[in-house]
C-alpha cells in the first residue's frame, strides 16, 4: 500500500473529566516532538494559540469544552514516516453533541482510565458513539503510580462493562506505594521509577519481576486474549495500556501503538454509498466550527475532515449548503504550538477553512457537488431556556451571536412562530453557562436566561398537507430552528407521544441530519 494518507493515523482521545486526558495530550506531543515543554499545551495565555484549553470558561474551570485539533509527525523503524492528527474532545458530559461530531471525523480512538475509579458514566456513553460507528479503541489505565484498583479488576470491568475482549500489552509492576515500574508484556523489559519524583527517565531493564507480582502477571498472560488486529480493527477488541501520564509512563508505548495498529483513513459513509480514501475526487466533511479563537480577529474557522483525494492549496469546493464553489485560498494546518497554511493535505488530514459563516457544521465539501456525506446529528435539547436580553437594542448582535453559537454546535436556537423570546436548547447545564460567558466575552451581548415553557422538542416531518394542518391547530408550540425547519416545542415526553398518536403521517424526529 503506497497510498500518501497509509501514514496517516487521525484518532481522538476520549476519557471522563479528570481521568488525565489533557495530560496524557499534552505528553503524546512532547513524545511526537511536538511541544518541547510539558505545560505548553495550556501555557503563556493567548501567545499559545494552540493549547488545547483555549476558551475562558475552560481556564476558569480546569475543564476541556471544545475539541482541538493538533497535528504531528515522527519516524518509526520499519514504518517510516507516520502523520498523526489528534482530537482533542471535550470530557464533561454537557458537551456530547460535540464530542459526538468529532468522533465521526476520527478513525480510532484512545480511551482514558483511571485506575482508582474504572469506567464512569461518560467513558461509557462516549464508547457507545464509538461503538455505533465501529471506532476501534485501545484503552489506556492512567494512574498506576498512585493506590488503584486491581488489574484483573480494571480489566473484567471493561470487559464486561463495553462487552469486549481484553488484551493487555503491558501490566504495572506494584501500584501506589509498591509500584515498581511497567513491564511489556511482549518484549519483557521494564520502564523503571527514578529520582525523587518517581517518573521513567528511560530507564529500561530487563530484571526478572519481583516474586510477589510474578503469579500475577503470569495469570495475566494466560487468562486474557492474544492481540488480533483483526478483532480490534472491527471494533470486537481492545489492547490495554497501563502507565501514569503524568510521570511519563507507558506514553511511548501508545504512539508505537497508534503508528503500528491503528488503522490509517478508513471509507466514510455518504448517501451513495461508501467514499474511499483512494478515489481521485476531493471530498472532506465540516464536523465543527470555531469562531473567534483569536478574539482580536472575528475569524470563524470550519474544520473539515479530508475523506478523499489530494487536496491542493487554492482549489475550489463547492460546500453541499452554498451550491457554489469557493476558492480554499488560506486553508490551516494546526501543528501543536503554531498553525500553518496547507499547501496539500491528504485524506484523513483536518484542515481549518477560515469563512464568514458560509461553511456550518455537516456541510459536505466536494469538487462535483455530487457526494453528501451523512451521520452527523443534531440531537434533541434536554434543556430549554428563553433568553432575555439585559439591553433591548442589542437584538441584532444577540441574533448574529445566536445564529453564530448555533453553527458552531454549542447551542441550538429555535424561533417560535408565536411570541418574540427566541428559545435556546442545549443538552446540558454547562452549555448555557459558556453561552451567556461567550455572549459576554466575544460579542458584547448582556443576557439572562429564563425558564421556557416547553421541556423538549422534535422535527416535524411529513407532506406538505399534513404539516399545514399540524400547524393550524398548534402554532403556539411550533417554532423553526436556524435551517427554517419546522419544531414542535413540546411541555413533556408524554406530549411528543400524544401528538405522534393523533398525527399518525407525522413524524416526530429526536434527531436531524445536519
Amino acid at each position: 500500500m503506497t497510498d500518501a494518507f497509509a501514514t496517516r493515523r487521525t484518532f481522538a482521545i476520549i476519557s471522563h473529566p479528570d481521568a488525565g486526558k489533557t495530560t496524557l495530550t499534552e505528553k503524546l506531543l512532547l513524545n511526537g516532538g511536538a511541544i518541547h515543554l510539558a505545560g505548553e499545551v495550556k501555557a503563556r495565555g493567548a501567545a499559545r494559540r494552540a493549547r488545547s484549553d483555549w476558551m475562558k470558561i475552560e481556564q476558569q474551570r480546569g475543564i476541556s469544552v471544545t475539541s482541538s485539533v493538533m497535528t504531528f509527525a515522527r519516524e518509526f523503524e520499519g514504518l517510516g514516516h507516520i502523520t498523526f492528527n489528534l482530537l482533542d474532545t471535550p470530557g464533561h458530559e454537557d458537551f456530547s453533541e460535540d464530542t459526538y461530531r468529532t468522533l465521526t471525523a476520527v478513525d480510532s480512538a484512545i480511551m482514558v482510565i483511571d485506575a482508582a475509579k474504572g469506567i464512569e458514566p461518560q467513558t461509557r456513553k462516549l464508547f457507545e458513539v464509538c461503538r455505533m460507528r465501529n471506532v476501534p479503541i485501545i484503552t489506556f489505565v492512567n494512574k498506576v503510580d498512585r493506590e488503584g484498583r486491581e488489574v484483573f479488576e480494571i480489566l473484567d470491568e471493561v470487559a464486561d462493562a463495553l462487552a469486549l475482549d481484553v488484551s493487555p500489552q503491558s501490566w504495572p509492576v506494584g501500584m501506589g506505594g509498591t509500584f515498581q515500574g511497567i513491564l511489556d508484556l511482549k518484549s519483557g523489559r521494564i520502564s523503571r521509577p527514578e529520582g525523587d519524583s518517581r517518573e521513567f527517565l528511560g530507564k529500561v531493564d530487563h530484571e526478572p519481576v519481583p516474586e510477589e507480582f510474578a503469579e500475577e502477571i503470569e495469570l495475566g498472560q494466560a487468562g486474557y486474549p492474544e492481540f488480533d488486529l483483526e478483532a480490534y480493527r472491527h471494533g470486537d477488541l481492545t489492547p490495554v495500556f497501563f502507565g501514569s501520564a503524568l510521570k511519563n509512563f507507558g506514553v511511548a508505548e501508545l504512539i508505537e501503538a497508534i503508528a503500528r495498529i491503528a488503522p490509517p483513513p478508513r471509507p466514510q459513509p455518504s448517501e451513495a454509498g461508501v467514499i474511499d480514501p483512494s478515489g481521485n475526487e476531493v471530498t472532506g466533511f465540516i464536523f465543527k466550527v470555531q469562531a473567534n479563537m483569536d478574539p482580536m480577529h472575528r475569524d470563524r474557522i470550519a474544520f473539515m475532515r479530508l475523506v478523499s483525494g489530494t487536496f491542493k492549496r487554492g482549489m475550489k469546493l463547492t460546500p453541499s449548503a452554498l451550491g457554489k464553489p469557493i476558492a480554499v485560498h488560506s486553508p490551516i494546518l494546526f501543528f501543536a504550538q503554531d498553525r500553518e497554511i496547507a499547501d496539500e493535505a491528504q485524506p484523513g488530514d483536518i484542515i481549518g477553512i477560515p469563512n464568514h459563516g458560509t461553511l456550518r457544521v455537516g456541510d459536505t465539501l466536494s469538487e462535483t457537488n455530487k457526494v453528501r456525506f451523512t451521520g452527523l446529528p443534531n440531537f434533541a435539547p434536554e434543556i430549554l431556556r428563553r433568553v432575555a436580553l439585559k439591553d433591548p437594542t442589542k437584538t441584532k448582535q444577540l441574533r448574529k451571536a445566536l445564529d453564530d453559537l448555533s453553527e458552531e454546535g454549542v447551542i441550538q436556537v429555535f424561533y417560535p412562530e408565536i411570541g418574540s423570546q427566541w428559545i435556546v436548547g442545549v443538552v446540558g447545564q454547562l452549555q448555557l453557562d459558556v453561552l451567556i460567558s461567550r455572549l459576554e466575552a466575544e460579542y458584547k451581548v448582556g443576557a439572562m436566561l429564563e425558564p421556557a415553557p416547553f421541556d423538549t422538542a422534535r422535527w416535524v416531518k411529513g407532506d406538505a398537507k399534513a404539516l399545514a394542518d399540524f400547524a393550524e391547530f398548534n402554532r403556539a408550540n411550533l417554532a423553526k430552528d436556524r435551517d427554517g425547519d419546522p419544531v414542535f416545542m413540546a411541555r413533556s415526553v408524554w406530549d411528543v407521544s400524544y401528538q405522534q398518536e393523533r398525527n399518525p403521517e407525522l413524524t416526530f424526529s429526536a434527531t436531524k441530519e445536519r
